[in-house]
């Protein structure tokens, strides 16, 4: 008979192991340690109370240096730019993220013709109704070819937005008490020029020069959120340029020798040419160019007008944000062809009202 063995039940059992206790984790190194290991580390602070003591151990010097007559006519140009400018820039800035924020983008295609032709100087007036800055008027102007406003509508808006508008005009007219007429003169020039352009796009301007925006700016945030992140945005650019602008317009006021400036001012091309040119490098705000163009008292009215109109619409900031909006190629074919048509719409409105 067979005999059937079952396997044996196993008796061995794996001997208990210990368990190895959970370590904590290890504690994140603070940031002295951080800064003591990778060494020092700037930051605002820092920096801040670095060029504080600086100032109080250099006070002597500083003092000596600040009592020149040279240094005594730059801190008084520089500060009547800005105390001048700065209520304008403000309020300017206030208004248009106001704008920006609660004012619904199909309000500008419902108000257009759908003529291209006719669509470019209603959308040149209607930057009259943008009180700021050009710093806000590319943004918009994007968010209306964004929404199906025909590029060239959106043009005559970007460049008049800055130029027209009431806040504009008032500093204009606050800057030149002496001549009215230079506030006349602005809104003629720099109307005439954006319809000019956005006329020349209807008949050169293709679509494949055009980058479209990719997204609004301050997107997926509350109304409220946007209005202060516009605002502080805007504060930030404008007023760092308004300051850079009256440090320049200071410093070529005080440094610059007289001669120079009155072999300029007599030549009229050449005084034209030079304020055209400094209204680019300077990238002034809107709202305080026209005091800087007053203080340039050498110039005739003519050159000043020049600066008015084109630094509004051509300058080395704006140059950045419509390459950084709208594209490279179009900022590369905009800017010359604004920059020609700025000074000669100044030249020709000059020969009419001044």
């Amino acid at each position: 008979m067979a005999i059937t063995t079952e396997p044996a039940a196993s008796t061995t059992e794996t001997p208990p192991t210990a368990e190895t206790p959970q370590q904590p984790p290890a504690p994140e190194p603070s940031k002295d340690s951080k800064a003591s290991k990778d060494g020092w580390q700037l930051n605002s602070p820092l920096v801040l109370t670095m060029v504080l003591l600086l100032v109080v151990l250099a006070q002597g010097p500083i003092r000596t240096a600040l009592s020149a007559p040279v240094m005594q006519s730059w801190m008084t140009v520089f500060v009547a730019v800005v105390v001048q400018a700065l209520p304008f820039l403000v309020l300017g800035v206030l208004l248009s993220a106001a704008i920006a924020v609660f004012v619904p983008a199909t309000w500008f295609t419902r108000a257009l013709p759908d003529n291209p032709v006719l669509a470019v100087p209603v959308a040149g007036m209607a930057g009259a109704i943008l009180p700021g800055c050009e710093c806000a008027s590319v943004p918009v102007a994007g968010a209306l070819v964004r929404r199906g406003v025909t590029p060239a509508a959106a043009i005559a808006f970007l460049l008049s937005a800055p130029a027209i508008n009431p806040i504009v005009l008032t500093a204009t007219a606050v800057a030149f008490p002496r001549n009215p007429e230079m506030v006349l003169a602005r809104f003629a020039g720099s109307l005439l020029v954006a319809c000019l352009m956005g006329w020349l796009w209807t008949r050169i301007g293709r679509t494949d020069w055009l980058k479209l925006p990719a997204h609004e700016p301050h997107a997926g945030e509350t109304k409220g959120a946007a209005f202060w992140g516009s605002v502080r945005h805007d504060v930030m650019q404008a007023g760092g340029f308004l300051v850079l602008g009256a440090m320049s317009a200071a410093t070529l006021k005080a440094v610059a020798p007289a001669s120079w400036l009155r072999t300029a001012a007599d030549n009229p091309v050449v005084a034209i040419l030079a304020l055209s040119i400094l209204a680019v490098l300077l990238s002034i705000c809107s709202e305080a160019d026209a005091f800087v163009a007053a203080s340039l008292t050498q110039f005739s009215l003519t050159a000043k007008l020049a600066f008015l109109v084109v630094g509004p619409m051509i300058d080395l900031k704006l140059f950045a944000m419509q390459a950084g909006t709208f594209g490279r190629g179009f900022a590369m074919r905009f800017a010359p062809a604004t920059f020609v048509l700025a000074i000669a719409g100044a030249v020709v409105t000059s020969a009419v009202l001044l």
